[in-house]
């Protein structure tokens, strides 16, 4: 969510100013509420509501609830974030449908707000969801405006009526009225209507979009709004909605480096809940907006929910089940691999989805220099690679490496790396799909794991003398192995650096070994 991330980043370190504070002051609570000041305004929100936010804080800050709470900095996060989620709508809300299809749902607002994009990714959206949407070409004064609906509505998968060329040919009041007789004919349950826009605000506009909303009487008008075009979003929602009226919002280009707060001002200011949210350029990146995980994603507190959600709808249960069984008998291959590598790509941008793990703001720097292009260039690799092997990778010999990186105009490197990373990650797999810990490369045995070792190589180990290069040492070892307590040398809790200087229950006392080493002549 590049859009928020300076907001985010300055937030973070407001906070981090309050850790370790058993009792806030009041000079505490204002720093931070000055701080949070700051933060809104660079981030562009509008300054009314900026007020009213802070002072919400302030007097909650001050109040009984941090006064009285065992962490008062974390009780300070968790006002900030009720308060974020009430200027961003308090609720989500959802299209309310027609009892009698088909549901008219109108999009007004300025053009390269990105409308007619939006049109089709609320379409692919409703279609999903068993919905049968028709778009409708009712901006008919933007050059190639029809046109690029209808190649939308083709990637989308939905139909389109378009009975006018448009660049300023036709009328959109007429062509709304018969898109609705078109969609009862054809049994479409939605129709989306995408009117003009012009580069602002101004009475023709209005007037068009007011004489189609009376034509037409839509369950819902969506003001589409731009992310990035700071104060004036919130000059232009007054006017739509003096003009025009809006039932929700929908938020585009938040994916953008803009500051984008004056977007989250809309909501607060014009009293219409923020519905939907366009977070990419592709057809697939849009979803429903939630005010309480866009606020954890603000606070850096992640996104787990959105994320679970992606996740369900991309990667097939009964799938999984298979995989997980193939792990577990030693029988993945790389085919497998590509099939979950294409799942993975499939759920969308993998830096947005990073971005959406608590703590994200720690890992800025590896998501932005991380590189989308590196599932591409695996499946290049992997489907370069003949059937067998595929199935059977130790057949990889140089030439065959060679000729694989030919293939997909990588180099024997990158193959190689490829082949290494599927090899270990086949290996831990196995072992958690058997019950044992893995060795992740890079750190040591992880305390209380087996380490993937099996039980005879354990039983085995426990079975061997001691290996010290002092007779009594090794003496009082083995006699302490003999009477079944802990090995000295592998005391509980020594992987994290505790225990370790304490005897073993039962082991020798050091008059034991005092009088032990008198009998050996030491």
């Amino acid at each position: 969510m590049a859009t928020f991330g300076n907001l985010t980043d300055r937030l973070a370190d407001t906070f981090k100013n309050l850790r370790g504070k058993g009792k806030l002051s009041e000079a505490d609570v204002d720093g931070t509420v000055r701080e949070i000041r700051r933060a809104l305004l660079d981030a562009d929100v509008a300054l009314e509501v900026v007020k009213e936010f802070t002072g919400r804080v302030r007097e909650r800050a001050l109040g009984h609830e941090v006064s009285a709470a065992l962490n008062p900095a974390q009780q300070v996060v968790q006002i900030v974030n009720d308060e974020l989620v009430t200027i961003l709508g308090g609720e989500a809300r959802r299209i309310e449908f027609a009892k009698n299809p088909p549901t008219v749902i109108m999009l007004a607002g300025l053009q390269g707000a990105g409308k007619t994009t939006l049109a089709g990714k609320l379409a692919k959206w409703l279609a999903a969801d068993g919905h049968t949407p028709l778009l409708v070409a009712a901006d008919l004064q933007r050059p190639n405006a029809v046109t690029q609906l209808q190649v939308v509505a083709e990637q989308a998968g939905v139909a389109v009526f378009a009975p006018e060329p448009g660049n300023g040919k036709g009328d959109p009041v007429k062509v709304s009225k018969q898109a609705m007789k078109f969609a009862k004919d054809k049994q479409h349950d939605v129709v989306i209507i995408d009117t003009a826009g012009r580069l602002g605000v101004d009475a023709e506009l209005m007037k068009q979009a007011a004489n189609i909303r009376k034509a037409v009487d839509p369950d819902e008008v969506l003001f589409v709004i731009d992310a990035m075009i700071g104060q004036d979003a919130v000059k232009t929602a007054r006017a739509f909605q003096e003009a025009v009226d809006f039932t929700g919002v929908v938020l585009t280009k938040l994916d953008g480096d803009a500051r984008g707060g004056a977007a989250l001002s809309v909501a607060s200011i014009t009293g219409r809940p923020i519905m939907f949210a366009s977070t990419g350029e592709g057809l697939g990146d849009f979803e429903p907006f939630h005010p309480d995980r866009m606020a954890s994603r603000i606070l850096d507190l992640g996104d787990i929910l959105t994320l679970i959600e992606t996740a369900q709808k991309t990667f097939d249960e009964e799938e999984s089940r298979k995989v997980a069984e193939k792990f577990a008998t030693d029988s993945f291959t790389l085919d497998d691999f590509l099939q979950q590598m294409q799942q993975l790509k499939n759920m969308g941008s993998i830096k947005s989805m990073l971005g959406m793990l608590p703590g994200a703001k720690g890992m800025r720097e590896q998501l932005d220099n991380f590189d989308e292009s590196e599932i591409t260039r695996t499946e290049a690799i992997i489907q370069s690679m003949t059937k067998q092997e595929r199935t059977t990778p130790k057949l990889l010999n140089g030439s065959r490496r060679v000729r694989i990186a030919r293939g997909s105009g990588t180099t024997v490197t990158e193959v190689n790396a490829l082949v290494n990373r599927f090899e270990q990650a086949a290996k831990m797999m196995k072992t958690v799909a058997k019950g044992g810990t893995p060795q992740i490369p890079g750190m040591g045995p992880i305390p209380g794991g087996h380490g993937g070792k099996s039980a005879n190589a354990r039983k085995n180990q426990k079975k061997k003398g001691s290996k010290s290069g002092n007779p009594a040492k090794r003496a009082a070892e083995d006699a302490a192995r003999a009477q079944g307590t802990v090995e000295p040398s592998a005391p509980s809790g020594s992987g994290f650096g505790l225990g370790g200087s304490k005897p073993a229950a039962g082991g020798p006392s050091p008059e034991e070994l005092e009088s032990l080493q008198k009998f050996l002549g030491r």
